[in-house]
């Protein structure tokens, strides 16, 4: 996108807020897990509804997104669907259920580290040397964090479904170095959700839903109080996902995606601390340290790629 009348306050202002919408998503859709709806219809419901809303935009805004992709670009965008973003929603929500939020998109964003080691080994990319200190620090950041001397502090299968969330969502930053990103941003996305709602309706239908008529504790901090199920569920559809995209995608006129993307792995920061405010979540100072650690390395990953991140907004956390 075009960034006529540059303000770069505005768009530091956004990815910000974008930032802090998809942290909040995460303690929403915890709350939402523990309603009894699973990981897998969480995701379904997210996709699907998030479709149907980037679809209406696109009819008001934009028609011509809405024309059917071809060839190399139905393929990507199938990709980008499928693995970006309905895969990576399914893992990171099945991690979110089982681990600390803050560890489950520590976990997330190690994207980053991955596709910089996919680039030099794999594409024959240059990168610079500080990938090997990027990719150090972000080993010692997990071991410390994970407690590995003395066994793994968090359940193994929420570590796993944080470490797959990783791996699609270097999936997604890939596919979009293949050319989704030189596409209409809209477009990209409204297909990328519609092929992702899809597969998710035939891994686990939406009409199999249980009865959304009940409430939902808020847990925690919070657990005083109780939310009706379709109320939280509709907050992780329009302000867990389309609000902070919006947000991001406004952020790329003001931005370059190198900036963007940067300013969002404070997420893992933010999210350590709303589930220390809101569930009550902490680590020890050796856990901080390793955290730190971890998003020292992920910046730093950022920095080592020769070829800049897709100026496409991140929809996946």
């Amino acid at each position: 996108m075009a960034r006529t009348q540059s303000r770069p306050s505005l768009g530091y202002a956004l990815v910000v807020g974008g930032a802090c919408f998809f942290v909040l998503n995460a303690g929403v859709s915890r709350v939402v897990l523990r309603a009894g709806i699973d990981p897998a219809l969480l995701t379904t419901f997210r996709t699907t509804g998030s479709a149907l809303l980037f679809v209406l935009f696109a009819v008001v805004a934009d028609r011509s997104a809405l024309r059917l992709p071809r060839g190399r670009e139905l393929a990507l965008l199938l990709l980008l669907g499928v693995v970006g973003i309905a895969s990576v929603q399914w893992t990171y929500n099945i991690a979110i259920d089982r681990i600390p939020v803050g560890m489950a998109l520590l976990l997330e964003y190690l994207a980053p580290v991955l596709v910089v080691l996919w680039a030099r080994f794999v594409q024959r990319q240059h990168v610079r040397r500080t990938m090997w200190l990027a990719v150090a620090l972000t080993l010692v950041g997990l071991a410390l964090v994970a407690q590995i001397a003395s066994g793994l502090a968090f359940d193994g299968l929420g570590m796993l479904a944080g470490l797959a969330a990783a791996a699609c969502l270097a999936t997604y930053f890939l596919v979009g170095e293949q050319g989704v990103s030189e596409a209409d941003p809209i477009r990209v996305v409204v297909w990328a959700f519609v092929f992702a709602a899809i597969a998710m309706n035939v891994a686990r239908p939406i009409w199999t839903s249980p009865d959304l008529d009940g409430s939902a504790n808020l847990l925690g901090a919070l657990d005083a109080y109780e939310v009706p199920l379709w109320l939280a569920i509709g907050w992780v559809v329009v302000l867990g996902t389309l609000t902070p995209f919006f947000m991001e995608l406004s952020a790329l006129q003001h931005l370059p995606a190198t900036v963007v993307t940067m300013v969002a792995t404070l997420e893992p920061v933010g999210a350590a601390a709303l589930g220390w405010a809101w569930f009550g979540e902490s680590l020890d100072a050796l856990q901080v340290v390793g955290g730190l650690l971890v998003v020292a390395g992920i910046v730093l990953a950022q920095a080592s790629r020769a070829v800049p991140p897709p100026a496409v907004p991140e929809v996946a956390g």
